[in-house]
Formats: structure tokens, sequence, C-alpha cells
């Protein structure tokens, strides 16, 4: 789902305004596609193999921080063919969607936090 809404958002900016300067809108939807459809989606669907799931979803995070610095790129540049709004969007998403991979990480258990031992009051 992350990888269409990606594509989707890359795809609707490029049309915005067609070009070959434009083109690298396209660039990081196209890389996190195929490492979310292509790489991340088998792993976590595999259920047989926890470290398998793990390391699918620490990839699925790894994209959607990627996509997300991407977007933060296109905000802060100075022009942009296309609407600005549509890659603050595609921010927002990248963000659920890292809120979204890290939490399965630690509700599954792949990751825990250290604990602190503290001292008891009588």
């Amino acid at each position: 789902g992350f990888a269409i809404v990606a594509l989707g958002e890359a795809i609707w900016s490029f049309s915005q305004a067609p070009s070959l300067s434009h083109a690298k809108v396209l660039v990081p939807a196209i890389i996190a596609g195929i490492l979310l459809v292509g790489v991340s989606g088998p792993m976590v669907t595999n259920a047989a193999d926890p470290a398998s799931i793990r390391l699918g979803l620490e990839i699925a995070t790894g994209c959607s921080v990627f996509l997300g610095a991407s977007y933060v790129a296109r905000l802060v540049s100075p022009f942009s063919p296309s609407a600005k709004e549509i890659a603050f969007l595609g921010l927002l998403v990248s963000i659920a969607g890292f809120f979204s991979f890290s939490q399965n990480l630690f509700v599954d258990g792949f990751v825990s936090l250290p604990t602190v031992n503290l001292p008891t009051v009588n």
C-alpha cells in the first residue's frame, strides 16, 4: 500500500509539469517501490521465519525515512514545478508509514528498549 501511494504521488507530481528535469521526483518513489514490493513485502509476509519478518520491517522503516527525506527536500527547494501541497501529504504518509512499521517492530518483540531498575520506596 505504501509503495502504491508513493508511486501515485510521484506520477501525479510529474504529470503536473512533465519535463526531463522534473523526472527526478520519480526516482525515490521507484526505488522505494522496488524495495517495498520486491524485498520487504515477501519478507514481512513470511510467517515461518521471524528473522525475515524483522528484516522486512526494518527495510520498510528505512524506506519510509528515505521517502520522508525526499519529500522534505522537495518542500525546502526554492522552486518546484508541481504543487508543494502534494509533497507535504507525501511527507505525512511517510511519517505514518514510519510509525506503523516501527510500531510493529516493538509490538512483535523484535526490538525492545532497555529497562532501568528503579529502587523501591518503602
